[in-house]
């Protein structure tokens, strides 16, 4: 399966105990050289442990890992880098061999050897270095500016990118990349998925992105019940042929049965007759004899389970004309023109630091308008997953406490089943927080975000710790999800599951993105991915604003056309919101609805008119520009 290369990183009979927890158990597996490996398999499994064992930090039990000699490794520290350096100069020093031969060409006198280090440096372009360095960096989200500033002037997130960085930049023979996509956001998953396919180390990376284990990896690496297997191809073949496999071994294990049972019937019937006993005795050693075939038992895994929403509400839920947003006189967002529905699926893209998270909490209610008219529903509720609250949650708590916290003065059996429910039942509930992992917390706290069954749910990267099978769970529930969701994730599979339509957070606003995540994808790719600290430019013919009257304008063909697609479907939006309000008015008249109901939904239905007669102007204009050019 591995062809004829030579293998580059071979475990041999490995086993790891953790505690009384038999982790790893005699594991082998041989790992071509150059190929691109996904190591898979169920939180907890032991993948983490096993790249430990690569890096020598801990010894197995048995066994042994064998590398060629002097090959070289890399991984990414665990610890984020700090301190004064600046960036680039972080990432050149990961090339040790470069940096000490610099650091001798300063001091050496011997003509001989001053000649060796100056062949031995353009032996490893060690003068395009710096170039290499900042595109590697550039493609992680640092423009020229940022990289030639402090490692101590950014967050823990943004230095684990510079650490990546690093370890890109100096080509290991064999690289190691435990969930590399945790600090990333969409933009950099795709460009490091980009730069993978073609980089010349032998890759074994962990991770629960599906796309990027199909887009990258020639061959997978299942770690199953301390066991290692090594498939051909990416994931999704991996998946494919596991389907196969077990299969033929539930086939063989039917047949397997059917056969003992046949013998075991032969033994019972005959084993006290004299004649029949000789041979009664030779099936009974047969039967001693067959090898067991395992049966296939897959884990399974906890489903999400969201309560309804709690009251429906009538389309529009939010409405934004000319909204600005920011933090006391800075200004992050302007000129904001959008519209979610009561059922909206809406993925926010945009790179980090460019204002996502300000528009989250803008539209989620926690953050007030500093200009223009925001409306949301009367009643409207809203829920929020973002990672970080993991760090909100009560360190000596427990998930039995924390739901105790929403339904105080309720019985203790209603406590623990609705945290049965969010996926804690039993002795489960009472496990305390430090103690859960980095999957159960997400679990958690996307439980109690749901709890209410809020009508508007922002989920920002809630894949993060989940496993590929808690992932397809994850989309299960987004989809079975009553209300309106805004879905932040770097996962693309996600994406495209679960959203209908885009949002692009960039050049200081917020505005549909036409086209879909793969159309996102070779975007960035083209233009290349924005920097936290420069904000890019805007897509070309996205800006929505009005355009200048008068013959004397000219405009690019493409561009008019393009605005006049997200006019003609903003307005075509507009219509149906029209035709829900109107739904919802006859049914609450009908139904003799409350007075303050429906002047509210009068209102709304007035200020859709309105917005439907502005769009509907400036499709005009732009038509009549379209038959000028």
């Amino acid at each position: 399966m591995a062809g004829q290369k030579p293998a580059m990183l071979h475990v041999n009979g490995l086993t790891y105990r953790l505690g009384e927890r038999l982790l790893i158990d005699g594991a082998t597996a041989a790992l071509p050289s150059g190929s691109r490996v996904g190591l898979v398999g169920r939180n907890g499994a032991g993948k983490s442990t096993l790249f430990r064992l690569i890096r020598g930090e801990i010894s197995p039990e048995s066994g042994s890992i064998n590398t060629p000699k002097g090959a070289r490794l890399g991984s990414v520290e665990q610890e984020a880098p700090g301190g004064a350096e600046t960036l680039i100069d972080f990432v050149l020093s990961a090339d040790a061999e470069r940096a000490a031969l610099f650091a001798e060409a300063e001091n050496a006198t011997d003509p001989e050897r001053i000649a060796e280090i100056q062949t031995r440096l353009v032996d490893i372009d060690a003068h395009a270095a710096p170039a290499r360095a900042a595109r590697i960096l550039s493609g992680l989200g640092f423009d020229e500016a940022a990289q030639d500033r402090a490692l101590s002037e950014y967050s823990g997130g943004w230095r684990m990118r510079v650490a990546l960085a690093a370890v890109l930049f100096a080509e290991p023979d064999i690289l190691l990349l435990d969930e590399p996509t945790n600090y990333l956001d969409l933009e950099g998953v795709l460009w490091l998925t980009d730069y993978l396919r073609t980089c010349p180390s032998t890759i074994v990376v962990i991770s629960h992105d599906r796309d990027l284990l199909d887009d990258v990896a020639d061959h997978i690496l299942h770690l199953d019940r301390g066991k290692l297997t090594l498939w051909s191809g990416g994931y999704t073949s991996f998946e494919r042929q596991r389907r196969e496999s077990q299969a033929l071994q539930g086939k063989m294990l039917k047949k397997q049965e059917e056969r003992r049972a046949h013998l075991q019937a032969f033994v019972d019937r005959f084993r006290a007759s004299a004649t029949k006993a000789t041979q009664a005795q030779s099936r009974l050693k047969m039967l001693a004899r067959m090898e067991p075939i395992a049966a296939v038992v897959d884990e399974t895994v906890l489903p999400f389970k969201w309560p309804p929403v709690v009251k429906k509400l009538s389309p529009p839920i939010v409405t934004l004309e000319k909204v600005s947003a920011g933090y006391g006189e800075r200004v992050v967002l302007s000129r904001i023109d959008l519209t979610l529905s009561n059922d909206d699926r809406i993925g926010l893209l945009g790179a980090n630091g460019n204002g996502k998270s300000t528009f989250a909490k803008l539209i989620g209610g926690r953050l007030p308008p500093m200009a223009g008219k925001m409306m949301r529903a009367n009643k409207l509720e809203t829920g929020f997953f973002a990672q970080h609250q993991v760090d909100d949650l009560e360190p000596g708590g427990t998930p039995y406490t924390h739901v105790a916290e929403k339904m105080r003065g309720e019985a203790e059996s209603k406590i623990r089943g609705r945290a049965a429910l969010i996926g804690f039942s039993g002795g489960r509930a009472d496990t305390k927080i430090e103690a859960l992992s980095g999957g159960e917390k997400a679990r958690l706290l996307m439980g109690l975000a749901t709890f209410d069954g809020p009508q508007l749910l922002i989920l920002d990267e809630p894949t993060n710790h989940l496993d590929i099978d808690s992932r397809a769970e994850l989309t299960e529930a987004i989809n079975d999800y009553e209300g309106a969701c805004i879905l932040v994730s770097h996962d693309r599979r996600l994406l495209e599951a679960c959203v209908d339509r885009l949002w692009l957070v960039a050049g200081g606003t917020v505005k549909p993105f036409d086209g879909d995540v793969a159309d996102y994808g070779r975007f960035v790719l083209g233009q290349g991915a924005p920097s936290p600290q420069k904000k890019p430019a805007a897509r070309p013919g996205a800006a929505a604003g009005k355009p200048a009257a008068g013959p004397s304008r000219k405009r690019d063909p493409g561009a008019l056309k393009r605005e006049i697609a997200a006019l003609e479907d903003k307005m075509t939006r507009f219509q149906d919101l029209l035709r829900r309000v109107d739904e919802a008015l006859a049914e609450a008249g009908a139904a003799g609805g409350d007075a303050l109901k429906l002047a509210d939904l009068a209102a709304r239905r007035g200020e859709l008119e309105k917005a439907l007669t502005a769009a509907e102007e400036a499709w005009l204009e732009l038509s009549e520009q379209t038959e000028g050019a």
